[in-house]
């Protein structure tokens, strides 16, 4: 049986139009925006007639089980509260809210509502990325010694968006959240973050008012530590020396590299053994759009593994509490930046009457 969907948010939506129209699993009943003309634009591309501008007929639809949602991020809270509060499953797009002041509330209603919520850190759900969590369970590496993830692109283009340029836009959580996810989804006891971060030349004429190039340290509780870095408005280097994502497991015995962007995975494994594996073949799949704008394929991953969790009773990771560390990780390296200073994850959580155990 069919799991009936709506989409609230038709920007980043647009990869799960086609995810939905594509997939088995669902049948899609309503998508949603407060612009009607990209409604229109929407409707036209994919022959899909059932728009509306009001998310309230979508909540009210019995016939709806999954809201994906693609507003912007201070509005995922709410929409994701209605959403429970209507008995609809939800998959919400990074990152999973700008704060954490509707945390506690949201964890209460899950709860009481038993309904699904999974983050949308649709990097996992790239094939290099898959086959390396794969690889990483299955021991070919030994034990996890540390993890490196990056996230460098030439995003100037990205300054022609009028919203990419008022105070509240930040690259720390546009754009790094990605790398982050990465990192937390090996090491997800992050304890102490640290990191500096700048404005460049480039960013600062174009108009952007925080840090567009970072660099952090990640601590973890066990004494493992992690890297991230990411820059957003300066060329990058070719694909043949380096991906704009990617993520480096190195371990006791074996180390892995996924190169997310060109559908690239190396790994050395405990035998010694080297492989580079490659699937051009599907960048029709994952790509469907324009250049590399839009990665609907990884979206229709997603969404069957959702389903699937639905079908099974299982979780759907990263769900709701995950999200939430993940947005206290991203708020700890936010103050880091303000303040040049260590933070702990602990403290962070503590200021929204949340405690490490809550997320367990």
């Amino acid at each position: 049986m069919k799991l009936g969907i709506g989409i609230l948010g038709l920007g980043e939506g647009r990869s799960t139009i086609s995810a939905a129209l594509q997939s088995e699993h669902y049948e899609l009943r309503t998508i949603c925006d407060v612009n009607e003309t990209l409604c229109r634009q929407r409707a036209e591309e994919f022959n899909f007639p059932h728009y509306t501008t009001r998310y309230e007929e979508m909540l009210d639809d019995p016939q709806i089980d999954v809201i994906g949602i693609y507003t912007p991020d201070h509005l995922h809270a709410e929409h994701v509260k209605q959403a429970l509060l209507h008995g609809k499953h939800v998959v919400c797009a990074k990152p999973f809210m700008d704060d954490l002041s509707e945390a506690r509330s949201l964890l209460d209603i899950a709860a009481r509502t038993d309904r699904r919520v999974m983050v949308g850190q649709s990097s996992r759900f790239f094939e290099p990325m898959k086959r390396q969590r794969k690889d990483y369970e299955a021991g070919l590496i030994g034990d996890l010694i540390t993890v490196e993830s990056w996230y460098n692109a030439d995003q100037r283009w990205f300054l022609a968006k009028p919203w990419s340029l008022r105070p509240e836009f930040k690259w720390l959580y546009g754009g790094l959240s990605h790398p982050v996810d990465f990192i937390r989804w090996y090491l997800p006891d992050i304890d102490e973050v640290f990191g500096y971060g700048m404005l460049s030349s480039n960013g600062r004429e174009g108009g952007l008012k925080n840090e567009d190039t970072m660099h952090f340290v990640l601590k973890t509780k066990s004494g493992r530590i992690a890297q991230v870095s990411g820059s957003y408005t300066g060329p990058i280097q070719p694909v043949y020396r380096e991906s704009e994502m990617s993520c480096i497991l190195r371990g006791t015995e074996g180390c892995s590299q996924g190169d997310y962007m060109d559908l690239r995975y190396a790994v050395t494994t405990r035998d010694g053994e080297e492989q580079i594996i490659t699937w051009e073949r599907q960048l029709k799949h994952f790509f469907r759009f324009e250049g590399k704008s839009h990665h609907a394929g990884e979206y229709q991953n997603i969404y069957d593994y959702f389903a699937e969790c639905i079908a099974t009773g299982q979780p759907a990771y990263p769900d709701l509490k995950e999200g939430i560390g993940t947005v206290a990780v991203l708020l700890a390296m936010d103050e880091s930046l303000r303040t040049g200073q260590p933070v702990r994850i602990s403290t962070v959580l503590s200021r929204y009457g949340l405690t490490e155990d809550d997320l367990k």
